[in-house]
């Protein structure tokens, strides 16, 4: 993303944050794209006939990131950050909400591998995955918090590297490490398949 742009956001949120209400409005189109291909990416991941839509998603995520105005932003790195964090919610109380987790909802399952690299077949088991990276952020909060940038958010190495404040070598070798932890704690409960 070009730095310009980024520090623009930057200053619109900082600006938001202190009540000024032209900025969401000059900010909304500016992270539209982004957070349209973001939201694109995790319903791509979805069953067919998934009745939340991408543009629903975000209309969600919106409502959602209006309560967060008091959010002290850093930066436009943070803020994407933390509309993965209210994405992967949405999409997960709205599993949960459809009870697909107890029932199966008719959904194939899938290796954590095809999970989360998107896979051909949709419908990977949205609900065991949240709960596996509730246990993975136990153990290490930080790859926990890489899969979320990235699967859910649609980060890149490097942007997920600025909000985590670490080397893009360091995020790609978390991210190895959490989708093997992950396909493992997974497999113990039968909710992604035995390979990663």
């Amino acid at each position: 993303m070009d730095e310009a742009l980024g520090h623009e956001i930057t200053q619109l949120l900082q600006a938001w944050r202190q009540g000024d209400e032209s900025a969401l409005e000059k900010l909304t189109p500016q992270v539209y794209r982004e957070l349209h291909r973001a939201a694109k990416g995790c319903m791509a991941r979805e069953r067919d006939g998934h009745t939340l839509q991408t543009t629903a998603l975000i209309n969600e995520l919106y409502v959602k990131m209006i309560d967060l105005r008091r959010v002290s932003w850093q930066n436009r790195a943070h803020f994407f950050a933390v509309c993965a964090r209210q994405m992967r919610r949405i999409l997960v109380d709205y599993a949960r909400a459809r009870g697909y987790q107890k029932r199966g909802g008719g959904v194939p399952k899938v290796t954590l591998d095809e999970a989360l690299m998107g896979p051909q077949e949709k419908g990977h088991d949205l609900v065991a995955l949240d709960d596996a990276l509730k246990v993975l952020a136990g153990v290490d909060p930080r790859k926990s918090k890489v899969v979320e940038l990235r699967f859910f958010g649609g980060l890149s190495v490097e942007e997920s590297a600025e909000v985590l404040k670490v080397s893009p070598d360091t995020v790609l070798r978390d991210w190895r490490l959490a989708k093997a932890w992950l396909a493992r704690e997974m497999g113990k409960t039968g909710a992604g398949g035995n390979d990663a």
